[in-house]
């Protein structure tokens, strides 16, 4: 489908663009992604319907931009969330030529990395929702809907929004960029962990990680950590602790809230035997589902870690 024909001929015509390839119907939902009951109460709203003023971006994009919504695709949104820090991969996935201001004829596209080759995927900006709810990601402020609409997209190339339910982040950060990815157990962990981790965060590589437990997904233990889910890594800094210096990592849950409540969470007391230069320029106290955590509890957490550069 060629998008800038497609938005003419709809401008020209004076209509909204419906995307026959990927129809408002439950076919692009999947059909056991809900029960059948469920599947019959999909409504679809375009977010002019939805908001007076919508945007595609508002005050640039970032990760907390993201809110993960009923569909069990945090392993893309993970990947999705450490794109956001690096700008240069972003405006390949996120062409600038679109939006609801100019030319809106409700028709967007995106772009992923199939095969060796950038591909561009074509969607009309109807949404998916249940009871009233977002079905799909959903936007942290309510007028901006580029993860939403991006995450469509990435629901049409799959095939239905049913194809995004489990998955694997090295995949997305591949599909994202057009990268190399490299993943290490952490269960049996290279012994130069540490270096490897601030070497990539150097490189400006994008990093993720994951808990184990596919069978009981989603499970929330005790210290805030969920099973069978992805995370972000989107820092790690070396800062003077006590009379040494201590690793320590940055980690975001694509849910938007949920933390770690360990040693180095917001809250621990850890944070109170650092400079208070440090401390102000890394430590941001709210349940935006992002935390701090050593590099000890980092191995002992989580199983795997996935990095991705667009050069080996």
């Amino acid at each position: 489908q060629d998008f800038r024909e497609l938005r003419a001929l709809c401008l020209s015509q004076g209509l909204l663009f419906e995307d026959a390839t990927f129809p408002a119907r439950i076919s692009s939902i999947g059909p056991t992604l809900l029960l059948e009951e469920k599947l019959r109460h999909i409504q679809w709203k375009r977010p002019t319907e939805l908001q007076r003023k919508p945007y595609l971006i508002v005050d640039g994009v970032s990760r907390f931009d993201i809110m993960q919504g009923q569909i069990g695709d945090c392993w893309m949104l993970a990947a999705l969330g450490s794109l956001t820090l690096r700008k240069q991969f972003l405006e390949n996935v996120l062409p600038k030529d679109q939006g609801f201001q100019d030319n809106y004829a409700g028709i967007f596209h995106f772009r992923f990395w199939q095969y060796g080759e950038w591909v561009d995927v074509v969607i009309d900006d109807r949404l998916p929702f249940l009871n009233g709810r977002y079905l799909s990601v959903h936007p942290q402020t309510s007028n901006e809907f580029w993860p939403s609409l991006l995450e469509k997209a990435y629901a049409k190339l799959q095939g239905s929004y049913q194809n995004l339910k489990g998955g694997y982040i090295s995949d997305a950060l591949v599909d994202l960029t057009g990268g190399v990815q490299v993943q290490f157990s952490l269960k049996d962990p290279p012994p130069d962990l540490e270096e490897i981790l601030r070497a990539a965060d150097k490189s400006r590589c994008l990093m993720g990680c994951s808990t184990s437990g596919q069978s009981r997904r989603n499970i929330k233990l005790r210290n805030g950590i969920v099973q069978g889910h992805a995370y972000t890594i989107t820092k790690i800094v070396k800062i003077p602790y006590k009379n040494g210096w201590k690793h320590i990592i940055r980690i975001w849950n694509p849910w938007g809230h949920g933390e770690w409540n360990g040693p180095w969470s917001d809250d621990s007391p850890q944070w109170d035997r650092v400079e208070p230069k440090y401390r102000e320029a890394l430590l941001r106290n709210k349940d935006d589902g992002e935390f701090w955590m050593s590099c000890e509890n980092f191995q002992e957490e989580f199983s795997w870690l996935y990095i991705c550069n667009n050069t080996p």
